[in-house]
């Protein structure tokens, strides 16, 4: 049984003196990766990291929203993994385009809104480098990883203003929204990744039965947000197995077949295999 891990940060410092071995036990259980770029040195990083694999250890380079302001995030709020203060950065089109041209990267971002504790300023800083990360996506032919918090009405909005000519135009990770986001998002051709969270709250149970599940593939977000059972630990991918099984019991359908459609989902969005 293979499964596939598509939102995960193991080039984090999280992971600085044993991501070799973090990735050996997902390769070992038989989990593929993304790990996604947050920043120019974590998408760099991710790149670096898929140069030791000959399959099976992606990347993705993009800017995410909370980092085109200078912030603080709590443990809290980053799901029981200790807090850290964000960089501020623009985005560099040129920059982040040389990155994106690698074989290994497979998405361009993680990118999108996050409106959580921000203001006007910084809520228009994200919307213009979200816009130029779609056009970077447009331009290279590669899907968007997306990032949305409380901003759904405007993520929709812009990205019905900018489709994306690509079948499958991407991924909005830790999906928080709505069946009615959902639907929206869904009928614009992106499909959804849900994690952890979903072992330990009811509050996705109803959007993860109302999406079919061929809009639907795993991630971890590691290293936050570790399932029951590693709850309060260090998230990694090979734990990934714990949010199959809860949507294997959402879905009311065996282990098995979300394993094999989940990572069919992954290997057409992202590596373009039909």
């Amino acid at each position: 049984m293979k499964l596939f891990d598509v939102h995960t940060h193991v080039q984090f410092a999280a992971f600085k003196d044993d991501w070799h071995e973090v990735i050996k036990r997902a390769l070992d259980d038989k989990v593929w990766l993304i790990n996604v770029g947050t920043q120019k040195n974590t998408s760099a990083e991710a790149i670096e990291i898929s140069k030791h694999y000959s399959e099976g250890i992606y990347a993705t380079v993009g800017l995410h929203p909370i980092h085109t302001e200078k912030s603080y995030h709590d443990k809290q709020e980053l799901g029981g993994t200790g807090g850290f203060e964000s960089r501020r950065e623009d985005f560099d089109y040129e920059y982040y385009k040389k990155l994106a041209q690698h074989p290994n990267v497979v998405a361009v971002g993680e990118c999108g809104l996050d409106y959580y504790r921000f203001g006007e300023e910084t809520k228009k800083k994200q919307r213009g480098a979200f816009e130029k990360q779609i056009q970077l996506a447009e331009e290279i032919g590669k899907p968007l990883m997306i990032h949305c918090r409380n901003a759904f009405d405007d993520l929709v909005s812009i990205l019905e203003s900018k489709i994306l000519n690509l079948e499958s135009p991407g991924v909005v990770h830790f999906f928080s929204g709505t069946k009615e986001d959902a639907k929206k998002l869904m009928d614009l051709g992106f499909s959804f990744s849900f994690g952890g969270v979903l072992t330990f709250t009811h509050d996705y149970d109803e959007v993860v039965r109302y999406t079919a599940l061929d809009r639907i593939l795993l991630e971890t977000d590691a290293p936050y947000v570790a399932p029951v059972p590693y709850r309060g630990k260090r998230n990694e991918p090979s734990y990934i197995v714990e949010v199959a099984k809860k949507i294997a019991e959402l879905k009311k359908i065996n282990l098995e077949e979300v394993a094999r459609i989940t990572f069919q989902n992954a290997e057409r969005i992202f590596l373009k295999k039909s």
